[in-house]
């Protein structure tokens, strides 16, 4: 898929975020710099939503005429640059094998699978090996490590403290930067999960995924979203969840984000950061869990 393909399914996904019914959208020129894209690429857009009836488009009128449906959107991996790419292949990948500490990975053959470089292949797993995830052996083999509880722990701290700073730096937004288009795109697909059939909920993890990578991206700083990589690895794929009660244990986490969502909507700092130490909270529990077992008690004892 062409860069000019990716740049406009993104920017499509973040405007659907804009569609209440009723509402005239604004001038070319002011979406293109709301969703930080050329007039071509807006035009592009609207000729996209005039299609599939979403929008009546005369002149200079844009009237929205129906709310976008889960259907409208992109799927998420047609909106992914080649590191994205990789990297999901590759967690999913880990998730599907039910991957073990000791597991091995040849890079040619990965990349081919994923039909990508070899080079972006090698470039994404160097990422994670100079935190002792995975080492590089002869022959481009790669090896996953295991890790203790307490390098687990301490990396939760570091992903604690960033999100907390990353959720006060979202609310503070300008309510047309395009972040809270693709806020109300993830929302309506939480929506669509909580109504779907359990085996949808199996999807969850790339949802989650998708969800804590937006809000660290509020952050504006590379090491908070180089560092979101690494937490994706183990709090998704890494340790496998026990699957005994993994649709109940999505189910809550979706209710959570849509708290943590509103939350961030609410525009009070306070309140985003009430429902994300909730949330992390739960994530940290999860993560005891599936290290320990599953008699950890709640912080609180009960």
């Amino acid at each position: 898929m062409s860069k000019r393909d990716t740049v406009f399914k993104e920017a499509y996904n973040a405007s659907l975020g804009m569609l209440k019914v009723g509402v005239v959208l604004p001038s070319e020129a002011e979406l293109g710099r709301r969703l930080g894209i050329s007039r071509t690429t807006v035009r592009s857009i609207l000729d996209a939503q005039v299609a599939v009836g979403l929008i009546a488009w005369n002149r200079r009128h844009k009237e929205v005429l129906r709310p976008p449906e889960p259907e409208d959107y992109f799927p998420a991996d047609e909106t992914d640059t080649v590191s994205s790419m990789v990297e999901r292949a590759f967690l999913q990948r880990i998730l599907s094998a039910d991957a073990q500490p000791g597991s091995q990975l040849n890079e040619s053959d990965f990349a081919r699978e994923v039909g990508v470089s070899t080079s972006a292949v090698r470039e994404f797993l160097i990422r994670f090996s100079r935190f002792g995830l995975i080492e590089k052996q002869r022959n481009r083999h790669w090896v996953l490590n295991g890790f203790t509880e307490a390098f687990a722990l301490e990396l939760f701290e570091v992903r604690e403290m960033f999100e907390l700073r990353s959720a006060r730096a979202f609310v503070r937004l300008p309510r047309d930067n395009p972040a809270w288009a693709a806020l109300d795109a993830i929302e309506a697909e939480h929506r669509d999960f909580l109504g779907q059939p359990g085996a949808r909920m199996r999807a969850f993890p790339d949802l989650d995924d998708r969800f804590h990578r937006l809000i660290h991206g509020a952050s504006h700083n590379r090491f908070v979203t180089d560092f979101y990589d690494v937490i994706s690895l183990i709090f998704h794929f890494h340790y496998q969840w026990s699957k005994a009660d993994e649709l109940d244990r999505n189910a809550t986490a979706l209710r959570e984000h849509l708290d943590y969502i509103g939350g961030l909507r609410s525009g009070h700092e306070l309140d985003a950061e009430f429902y994300c130490r909730k949330h992390l909270a739960s994530a940290r529990l999860t993560l005891l869990r599936a290290i320990k077992g599953p008699n950890v008690p709640p912080p609180d004892g009960t």
